[in-house]
């Protein structure tokens, strides 16, 4: 795809400093930019290293003025623009509206003709699919499902039965949304399993990652807020309500009936227990885990998490024990081990 500086400027809601008719092939790095490449610079570091590149245009921040004659687009956040020229240089490829010859679709099911049904995939009975929303391949939808428009599911993605997904959701490959919640009761030496008979709710614009798992409630929903997006193998358990524009870092859990606020960030192997209340703009740092409720707008780190700054305290604390015990015990030599010559 060619643009022009100046349509990409328009696209991006920013100006050109140049030649607005610039030709752009593409978008690269850097440090690899060629010409006719569009790249990006948010900081001084990276633009004068944009600077000494091939590259045709670059996409600055409002502080930025070339000194080599560059063509300049220049916005209010260079970052938030990058992420918008990715999707204008690199569009998803588009899928033909219809069903493949070898898709099971249940003859209750109501199927928009504008949506795209790939290979092999199982669509339930009395199932909906919204428009211009695509099932890649092997994808399976049980019964009662639905799917809002414009919804993407990547190859091996399964919901089951009476998932709900708003608009302009995303379900990476090997994704389960709906399985059985984790639920069993001890009865005459043995765990009986609980039904889980509710289901799973994902709101608009919410992305779910490869290999993730949200379980279904046992009773009522499992809630994903709108705007939320979920990394590679996470776990959301039964009942669990997430609020809406949180990240979900890869392999976090949240355990059964906890409900988080919203913009609530989750880091990477960090654990929730259940039945906990975490506020919003909560932060939960890497591998912390969370055993009480936090308020909003708190971070904390560590297991038992605590507040960032109570356990960032500890952690250097920690690192001087060693010499403190050396200390004690040169003391202890010197006065006795007993403390009675010092008494």
């Amino acid at each position: 795809m060619i643009l022009t500086a100046a349509s990409v400027a328009e696209q991006l809601q920013g100006e050109v400093l140049g030649d607005g008719q610039t030709q752009l092939k593409g978008f690269a790095p850097a440090d690899r930019a060629q010409a006719g490449d569009l790249t990006f610079a948010e900081n001084e570091e990276f633009f004068a290293r944009a600077e000494q590149t091939a590259a045709s245009a670059i996409i600055v921040g409002s502080n930025f003025t070339s000194s080599t004659g560059k063509v300049l687009i220049r916005v209010s956040n260079a970052r938030v623009a990058f992420a918008k020229a990715l999707a204008l240089f690199f569009p998803e490829p588009p899928q033909p509206a219809g069903i493949h010859p070898t898709a099971v679709v249940a003859y209750s099911a109501q199927v928009d003709p504008s949506a795209h049904i790939g290979p092999h995939c199982v669509v339930g009975e009395r199932a909906q699919i919204g428009g211009n929303t695509i099932l890649h391949a092997g994808n399976y939808v049980g019964d009662d499902c639905k799917v809002g428009s414009a919804c993407v599911l990547f190859p091996n993605a399964v919901l089951y039965a009476r998932t709900e997904l708003g608009q302009r959701v995303r379900v990476h490959a090997g994704a389960v949304v709906g399985s059985d919640g984790y639920g069993y009761v001890l009865d005459g030496g043995s765990h009986r399993k609980v039904p889980q008979i509710g289901n799973v709710i994902l709101g608009d614009d919410v992305e779910i990652g490869a290999n993730v798992t949200i379980d279904r409630g046992a009773l009522g929903p499992t809630v994903i807020g709108k705007g939320t997006k979920i990394d590679n193998l996470v776990q959301i358990a039964h009942n669990v309500r997430i609020g809406e524009h949180c990240l979900v870092i890869a392999q976090a859990g949240v355990a059964g009936s906890s409900k988080l606020g919203n913009y609530v960030i989750v880091a990477g192997q960090a654990g929730i227990a259940g039945h906990l209340q975490i506020g919003s703009k909560v932060t939960i740092a890497a591998q912390s885990g969370v055993m009480h409720n936090i308020p909003d707008g708190q971070t904390v780190l560590g297991s038992p998490a605590q507040p960032d700054k109570q356990t960032k305290r500890q952690l250097l604390a920690l690192q001087k024990l060693p010499e403190l015990l050396r200390r004690v015990s040169q003391l202890e030599k010197k006065l006795g081990s007993d403390g009675r010559e010092a008494a």
